[in-house]
């Protein structure tokens, strides 16, 4: 593949990062680092920044009209909003999945797949291979592989965000940012899911916002919890191992989280 990202997982860094929605301020001094191959978990309540600060991470944030941000996101140590830097490089490097799956209904599954390569202009000579591949790596070639010529929007839900993660991998980012991304599915699907995450574990670098604790738990090496006091901006309260934040956190406000106590 030509014109692609460079291959492996990257480090992802948030110095100080800050974010408005117009003169309101939702995310504050956040400092974050997100650990090359490994798979972090953004955990907390609802409205507390979580999902602001993953657009963050891909440049999706300056999309919204509006919008601000402050401070630095790093990949591997240079900054992705410097100045001449291109919003589509950094999307290509860093992948995004959504918490509704969204294929292109249109496009078969093969179409799907390779519909980022299209919208890159990457060169692929072996189209056929990094379909299998991608498909694989997303936990999907087995229950496709004989109907790659059929719509995508004919999967079933849990068999559409598989593709929908075949399809941000076929680009081989370094980093892919998931964005609640079992909230809309069934048991079974969501499993897959976390066995897919399991499998890209050292491939590449994973981001996931979940409200599912004993997902984080399962799925995540790092864990960062969010929470937006009263009328104030969303912060990182505290980080650190996925096993620590779950038994012996330094924040009791940790501690209620993980238990169920509140959000």
């Amino acid at each position: 593949m030509v014109g692609g990202p460079p291959p492996g997982p990257a480090e992802l860094e948030a110095r100080d990062a800050c974010a408005w929605f117009g003169d309101h301020l939702v995310l504050e001094g956040v400092n974050l680092r997100m650990r090359a191959g490994e798979v972090t978990a953004l955990i907390g309540p609802s409205g507390c920044g979580k999902s602001t600060f993953l657009r963050l991470l891909n440049r999706m944030h300056e999309l919204v009209p509006g919008s601000a941000l402050a401070g630095e996101i790093l990949l591997d140590g240079e900054d992705i909003y410097a100045p001449g830097r291109r919003a589509q490089e950094v999307r290509m490097r860093i992948g995004m999945v959504f918490q509704k799956p969204n294929p292109f209904p249109a496009m078969t599954i093969r179409e799907n797949v390779l519909s980022g390569l299209k919208l890159a202009r990457i060169r692929c000579d072996d189209k056929e291979r990094l379909v299998e591949e991608s498909l694989e790596r997303a936990g999907l070639w087995r229950e496709v592989k004989d109907r790659l010529d059929r719509p995508g929007g004919a999967l079933s839900g849990g068999q559409q965000q598989r593709l929908c993660i075949a399809r941000s991998l076929a680009v081989h980012p370094n980093v892919l940012l998931m964005d609640e991304p079992c909230s809309a599915l069934d048991p079974t699907s969501t499993r897959r899911i976390e066995d897919t995450i399991a499998e890209l574990r050292g491939q590449v670098t994973v981001v996931i916002v979940t409200h599912n604790m004993q997902q984080a738990h399962r799925v995540s090496d790092h864990t960062a919890f969010f929470l937006a006091e009263e009328n104030q901006p969303g912060q990182v309260i505290e980080q650190g191992p996925t096993a620590k934040i779950f038994s012996t956190p330094d924040d009791p406000r940790t501690l209620d989280y993980v238990q169920g106590r509140f959000g």
